[in-house]
């Protein structure tokens, strides 16, 4: 099943902002989860390092551009954070709980992704095995979101949801579609 496209709003309020759009698209194929970023907009303005050699593995990613997923079975507070950097180079995170225990998911020690970029926009498609985290097909309950640096330095926190007074992607509130 695939979802139409959704917007993903920044939780700040800069007027700069609005010359860019950010839609996610989310579907669940058997065993897997798929979600596509679109971002589209002056594309120079922003901090979009170039594609990495040897895509890997890394912490930190979204200090930077960054595009994310937040993962969570129905009804458990254990949850699964992704980070895409548009280099190819990723990280999947398994939490226990709100911000708790966060640990490199060792069943996940590959994540294939697609990165495309132009003058206007930039895509990313990735696929989840959901064997690796949900071996019973259990629902989902999942957030998409981003962090985008422009050149100037200033980060915007987008998401389909921002339930916190502040920019919290793991609030359970932005949990927002259920596959």
């Amino acid at each position: 099943m695939r979802s139409s496209s959704l917007a993903l709003m920044p939780f700040e309020a800069e007027h700069r902002l609005r010359a860019f759009n950010l839609d996610t698209q989310v579907w669940r194929r058997t065993g897997s989860l798929e979600i596509c970023y679109q971002l589209q907009g002056p594309i120079e303005a922003l901090v979009l390092p170039a594609p990495a050699e040897q895509p890997r593995r890394l912490d930190d990613l979204w200090q930077s551009t960054c595009f994310e997923a937040f993962i969570a079975l129905a009804g458990s507070p254990a949850y699964w954070e992704i980070n895409l950097s548009p280099t190819g180079d990723w990280n999947v995170y398994r939490l226990t709980d709100y911000r708790q225990d966060l640990e490199p998911e060792p069943a996940c020690d590959s994540l294939a992704f697609s990165s495309k970029r132009n003058a206007t926009s930039i895509e990313l498609t990735v696929g989840l095995d959901l064997g690796l985290i949900n071996p019973a097909g259990q629902p989902l309950e999942v957030a998409v979101a981003a962090v985008i640096e422009e050149r100037a330095g200033a980060l915007s926190h987008w998401a389909l949801a921002h339930p916190a007074p502040v920019a919290d992607f793991h609030h359970r509130g932005g949990f927002v579609l259920r596959v």
